[in-house]
Order: C-alpha cells, then sequence, then structure tokens
C-alpha cells in the first residue's frame, strides 16, 4: 500500500496579491450577511402578510397542515441527492429562498397584476382566472427559478448535473409550497370559522385533501423541469454558451406551461380537475420519476467506470471503485467504521466518499472536453483530501467490497461423453464450499 501520494498534492505557484486585497463587498462574509439579511427580512413580511389574510387561528392552523409533506418531500430529495451529496447550506438557501423570497414576489407580484387587470377590463372574474392561469405560473416558476440560477452560477462545484438541478428545484419548490398552502389552509380554516363548517364536509378538510394528500409534488414538479434544464447545461461544455442559456430558458417555459395547465384545469368543467391530474399530472410525475432515478444509476455507474484509474495510478485501492459505486457498500462502510472507530470515522467515510464521486465527475467531464480551466487544480485538490482519510475510509471500502462483492460460481468440470453412462448427464454448478458436505 502506498505511503505517500504518486505526486505532490500542493503547487508552489504564489496566490495573486489580488485575492488578499479584495473589496469589502467581495469578501464571503459580508455577501453571506446580505444573503441571510434579505431571506430574513422576506421571511418576517411573507408571515406578516400570510397573518394579515388568515388571522392568528387560521395561520397556525395552516402551519401545522401545511408542514406535514415537507419531511417527506426533503427525505426523498435528500435520498436522490445520495451518489454525491450536496453541502445542507444549499439545501437550506434553496427552502428558505423558495418559502420567504419567491413566495413574497408572488403574493405581491400576483396582487397587484390582478388587481391592475381587473381595474383595467373591470371584470374581476375574469382578471382572476387570467391571474391564476397566466400570470401565477410566470412570476411564481421566475422566483423559483431565481434559486437555482443562484446556486448555478455561485456554487459551480456543487451543481454538476441534472440530479444537482432537480434537488435544488425540488426543495426551492418544497418551501415555496409551504408558504403558500399556510395561506390556502388558513384561509379555508377562517371561511369555516364564519361559515360553522365542521368534519369531512368543510373548506379546510377539501383544501387539505388536494394539496396536501392528492398533490403535493405539484409546485416541485415545475419547479424541476427548470432544474432539469439547468442541469443539462451543467453538463455543458465552457464554450456551449448557446446551449448552457437556452436549456434553462426551455425548462423554465415548460415549467410556466405546466403550471398554467394545472391551475387551468379548474375551468375544464365540473370534471376538468380530476381528469387532468389523472390524465397529465400522474404521468407527469412518474415519467419524471424514473428519470431522476435511472440519472441516478447512470451516475453510480460513472463512478465505477472512471475511478479504475485512479486505482492504477495508485491513489486508490482495487476494491474501492465496485465500492464506491455501489450505494449498498457505502453504507455498510460507513456502519464498519462506525461500528469500529465511532461517528467521527463514519463522517470521514462519507467525505471520502463524496470527494471520490466528485473526483469521478470530474474526470467523466474531462474525457467529454467538458471541464473547466481549473480542472487540473480541482483534480489535485479533490486527491489531496482522498489522501487525508485514506487510513480510515481504506479499511472501511475493503470490508464493504468484500461483503457485497457477487458470489464466483464454481464449475464442475464435465467428464467426456463416453463417461455419460457411468456418471450421467453434465453435472450442474454447484458452489465452490458446502458445509452440509462431509
Amino acid at each position: 500500500m502506498a505511503t505517500v501520494p504518486p505526486y505532490p498534492t500542493h503547487s508552489s505557484v504564489p496566490v495573486d496579491s489580488r485575492l488578499r486585497h479584495a473589496h469589502w463587498w467581495q469578501r464571503n462574509w459580508v455577501r453571506y450577511g446580505a444573503l441571510i439579511t434579505l431571506l430574513a427580512l422576506s421571511g418576517l413580511v411573507i408571515l406578516a402578510l400570510v397573518r394579515q389574510q388568515t388571522g392568528t387561528e387560521g395561520f397556525l392552523v395552516g402551519i401545522g397542515l401545511a408542514v406535514l409533506p415537507v419531511p417527506l418531500l426533503i427525505a426523498a430529495f435528500r435520498w436522490l441527492d445520495r451518489v454525491e451529496p450536496g453541502p445542507w447550506r444549499n439545501l437550506l438557501f434553496a427552502f428558505a429562498w423558495g418559502a420567504c423570497a419567491a413566495a413574497l414576489i408572488a403574493i405581491v407580484a400576483n396582487s397587484f397584476a390582478t388587481k391592475w387587470i381587473a381595474t383595467a377590463t373591470a371584470d374581476p372574474s375574469s382578471a382572476d382566472t387570467l391571474g391564476a392561469t397566466v400570470i401565477a405560473p410566470v412570476v411564481e416558476e421566475s422566483a423559483k427559478a431565481a434559486a437555482v440560477l443562484l446556486v448555478f452560477l455561485f456554487r459551480r462545484r456543487d451543481f454538476t448535473g441534472i440530479v444537482d438541478g432537480v434537488v435544488i428545484a425540488g426543495v426551492t419548490a418544497t418551501g415555496f409550497a409551504f408558504t403558500e398552502n399556510i395561506l390556502y389552509l388558513g384561509t379555508a380554516f377562517g371561511t369555516d370559522q364564519l361559515s360553522g363548517g365542521r368534519g369531512i364536509a368543510s373548506v379546510t378538510a377539501a383544501t387539505f385533501f388536494v394539496r396536501v394528500i392528492m398533490s403535493p409534488f405539484a409546485h416541485p414538479l415545475f419547479t424541476v423541469l427548470t432544474g432539469i434544464g439547468f442541469g443539462i447545461a451543467a453538463l455543458s461544455g465552457d464554450r456551449q454558451r448557446a446551449r448552457r442559456v437556452l436549456l434553462p430558458l426551455c425548462g423554465l417555459l415548460l415549467a410556466m406551461g405546466m403550471h398554467a395547465f394545472w391551475n387551468g384545469s379548474s375551468t375544464f368543467g365540473e370534471y376538468g380537475f380530476f381528469a387532468v391530474y389523472g390524465a397529465f399530472m400522474l404521468p407527469a410525475f412518474g415519467l419524471l420519476t424514473w428519470l431522476v432515478i435511472w440519472t441516478r444509476q447512470r451516475e453510480l455507474r460513472t463512478v465505477r467506470e472512471e475511478l479504475p484509474a485512479y486505482a492504477v495510478a495508485g491513489w486508490l485501492t482495487p476494491a474501492e471503485p465496485f465500492a464506491l459505486g455501489s450505494m449498498r457498500a457505502r453504507r455498510l462502510a460507513r456502519e464498519y467504521a462506525g461500528h469500529h472507530f465511532g461517528k467521527p470515522a463514519a463522517r470521514a467515510v462519507a467525505e471520502y466518499e463524496a470527494y471520490a464521486t466528485s473526483l469521478a465527475f470530474l474526470r467523466h467531464r474531462g474525457r467529454r472536453g467538458r471541464a473547466g480551466a481549473d480542472f487540473l487544480a480541482r483534480e489535485r485538490e479533490l486527491l489531496h483530501e482522498l489522501w487525508r482519510r485514506r487510513e480510515i475510509a481504506r479499511p472501511a471500502l475493503d470490508y464493504a467490497a468484500r461483503a457485497t462483492a457477487p458470489p464466483v460460481p464454481v464449475m464442475m468440470p464435465v467428464p467426456p461423453p463416453a463417461a455419460w453412462p457411468v456418471y450421467g448427464y453434465p453435472a450442474a454448478p454447484y458452489p465452490a464450499y458446502n458445509p452440509y458436505r462431509s
């Protein structure tokens, strides 16, 4: 086993002195502080607006009911992201943007546009319909897409493909749907308080069934189309600028179109909503679910195909590419490290798996001519992080590789045809070791 890296991991190139004297607005703590302040103010304003429309009791009931699907949706998107898990701060930003900033933009812009149309046309009913089917999809999907765009631009290392786009877009839409559900459920509760509605026949129960039980995936489904566009753009080379711009725009337009079709289902007759739900929404949800799961499996295959080159170079053991390309083996490696060395060791193995996956994706993009100018620097950085954790990760991954390796059958030699009358027909394969044999 190698005890030193196959080549130096630190570059001797001096750091540009200009980076040491960045302007105050270019410092990370200033940017983070401004972003947190923006999201916090947006959250306070949107909460005040929702509470004003629903009342205190309706607001509390709305929060209690709207929060129910959130853990399930976040867990589903986190599961999709297990191959190359992104940092939690990206997910927190996406959820906060959707729940606070995007929701505030939507509620203000939708109300203003609907009132302006009603005043201009003197037809409040048509203004409401136009606002729901045209204005709301454009405003809401644009507001949610802004979070995906920000991560794509400023967290480029964490945004490497379709799955990353799906996860960021889905979490953003989950936050947006959470705030919107508070508004709808709280308003429905206030209506029941005035009309005396109770139980299953109440407006609150009907709203809960439609928005939380039947279609909790609606907003994530729309915005995921935008995320797929950004994800494909992330796979494109730096020189393919038209593709990197047009694909996210196409995804955004598809998201707006699907959103408008869903909102307009209530205008298609008495059973229009259920027809659109059964004939359009469920098949679209199933198709996109299949797509992201297939993409996840393709990512694992990429890990198995790209990492053997680093095993040949001495950075990895021969068994590691197989173990790192299997989610079951990864889990066993973390459990092994945690059981024998404690939680810090399990965390180190998880980090090792994430860095190795990033390395495989980086090499995959490089072989296809889509790597950025920082390819070599990024490769050395990832290899250095792997080398730092090798003492803990290698034994765990070797154990996981042995535990998940498929059995190799041993074939009994087939006697020649002349001996068949003595031995019978050719024997079936049998295991190399049988504990029940004497």
